[in-house]
């Protein structure tokens, strides 16, 4: 192997994880901020959806967890990819229950039946976005 295979490989390992760490930062910072607002403002937010305080009040500590320890998986040069998969995994099963949750469990109001798929969407968003830049990892 000559010096410039090892220079070119050495360059491009790290640089193909770039779209996967911006993918899972960004899932950090709306995981994250979502979560902080949850736990700043369960009461408004709570009547604006339609979800209860307390719910809100603990899915804002999931979310803010989750969102912290995204935060410092994306800070990794080389995110492993079982941690990540983990992730992926986490954010679908959150898409499905997001719409569960709105059918079954919550009273939402008009706002609530806004907010709940879209965030829903988003999050699957995130793990396509996560799974596909995992996928054009080299290995």
């Amino acid at each position: 192997m000559s010096a410039h295979t090892l220079s070119t490989a050495g360059r491009t390992a790290p640089a193909s994880f770039k779209a996967l760490r911006g993918f899972l930062a960004l899932d950090a910072v709306v995981s994250g901020g979502n979560g902080l607002a949850y736990l700043a403002f369960p009461g408004p937010l709570g009547e604006l959806l339609g979800v209860g305080r307390s719910t809100l009040l603990e899915l804002g500590a999931v979310l803010a967890v989750f969102g912290l320890a995204v935060g410092l998986l994306a800070a990794r040069p080389q995110p492993p990819g079982l941690a990540v998969r983990a992730v992926i995994d986490i954010n679908l099963l959150w898409t499905v229950l997001s719409v569960v949750a709105m059918e079954l469990w919550f009273a939402p109001t008009t706002a609530g039946y806004v907010w709940i798929p879209f965030q829903a969407a988003a999050v699957a968003l995130f793990a396509v976005l996560q799974f596909t830049a995992l996928r054009r990892l080299p290995g």
